[in-house]
């Protein structure tokens, strides 16, 4: 329900206008009249044309999903009674829309406080606004409601409607980048225990980049117009790396962050790479598994699981690699070895992946990098890493 109350000026005008008449009762003064009459008049205008306007409607375009310290677009449109009507123009508004403590607003303050500053815009000229959001904690995020603001064209009265309009958006947590060589142990011929046997006959598939001639099979080839090879069980098994994750104890860091935020990282800066370089995965996370192929299908099945996973253990024994998280950091076993993640990629295992684009940058020898004279690389940080 909408409230109307005086705005500054309108406090000002009516108290002006109130002394005005006490001293034309007191003293008799006609003369005060001048200032009286048109306060007043003022007054009861301003009050009718915020009293007799309809709450609008409002309809809330993104922000689409995305990782911790990326930003989005959220736009905010203004419609009449119901959408689709043009709002009316005779009166500006002051749009605030409220988030979650999982986004950093336009100006930097975060969901803290309940709400952005708001965003001004005249309803009717355009009857639409659009800001900036950044996401800074991983999971579902909530944008909503809508707060508008509505004042009479004298500025004397404002009118305040909350229109429950609520969105959800996902944030994934920001992906950390893993050293070559620490992805090739992992998606290696016998890294993961998987014989090169070749006399178990899969399936057949065209031709890649890399297949040996000797594994073409000539009779599908002659058939079609493309180049079939063989696959064999051994080659199908090789590239699928199994990993399950968990938490263990519930309590949250020096820097806010939990056990879980520090798996889902960890989990989906792993998984991710694994796909980029071609290789599926099975993800076992509290939340729930997932088997995800190469591809943007699959990165986003990943990344959805981790942006939604909370503390808790998974019923797994056999995963290649286990990731275990608490409140200090995350680590993955590969067996026998233990390999911390933060030590691994250079970057805490929580908030905006900034550090660790720059670390992959540098580690790749990208234009313009820069590297420290006796400083390990990245793989060689992996290797040292993974051989404690």
């Amino acid at each position: 329900m909408a409230t109307i109350t005086l705005t500054r000026r309108g406090r000002i005008a009516g108290g002006v206008c109130a002394v005005a008449i006490v001293m034309a009762l007191a003293v008799g003064t006609r003369s005060l009249n001048a200032v009286v009459l048109p306060g007043v008049v003022a007054l009861a205008a301003g009050y009718y044309q915020v009293a007799r306007l309809s709450d609008p409607s409002v309809r809330r375009t993104g922000p689409a999903d995305g990782a911790v310290g990326e930003t989005r677009e959220v736009g905010l449109r203004l419609y009449g009674d119901t959408l689709g009507e043009p709002v009316s123009p005779a009166f500006p508004a002051l749009v605030s829309d409220r988030l979650d403590d999982g986004f950093a607003g336009a100006t930097g303050t975060t969901g803290t406080t309940g709400e952005t500053e708001p965003i001004a815009t005249t309803a009717g000229a355009s009857g639409g606004v659009s800001y900036a959001v950044r996401y800074r904690r991983r999971g579902e995020r909530r944008l909503g409601p809508v707060t508008v603001t509505a004042t009479d064209v004298f500025g004397l009265f404002e009118r305040r409607a909350v229109i429950d309009e609520v969105d959800t958006a996902l944030a994934y947590p920001a992906c950390r980048p893993i050293p070559a060589e620490f992805r090739r142990r992992l998606s290696a011929p016998d890294a993961l225990g998987v014989g090169r046997q070749r006399e178990e006959f899969d399936r057949l598939r065209e031709y890649a980049r890399g297949d040996a001639l000797r594994d073409v099979h000539w009779p599908s080839t002659a058939k079609r117009d493309e180049i079939v090879v063989k696959e064999f069980a051994a080659e199908t098994d090789r590239g699928r790396v199994s990993i399950a994750g968990e938490t263990v104890g519930d309590r949250a860091g020096d820097d806010g962050f939990a056990g879980d935020d520090r798996l889902a990282t960890a989990t989906a800066s792993l998984a991710v790479a694994l796909l980029d370089d071609g290789v599926p995965v099975d993800v076992a996370l509290p939340a729930g598994t997932v088997a995800a192929d190469p591809g943007q299908r699959g990165r986003r099945t990943v990344l959805e699981l981790a942006a939604r996973t909370g503390p808790g253990r998974v019923a797994v024994e056999d995963a290649d690699v286990r990731v275990v998280a608490d409140a200090d950091g995350a680590r993955y076993e590969l067996g026998d070895r233990t390999v911390d993640f933060e030590a691994l990629t250079g970057t805490p295992a929580h908030g905006p992946a900034e550090r660790g684009e720059r670390a992959a940058r540098n580690a790749g020898g990208a234009p313009g990098a820069r590297s420290v004279p006796g400083a390990p690389s990245a793989d060689r940080r992996a290797t040292e890493a993974s051989g404690r």
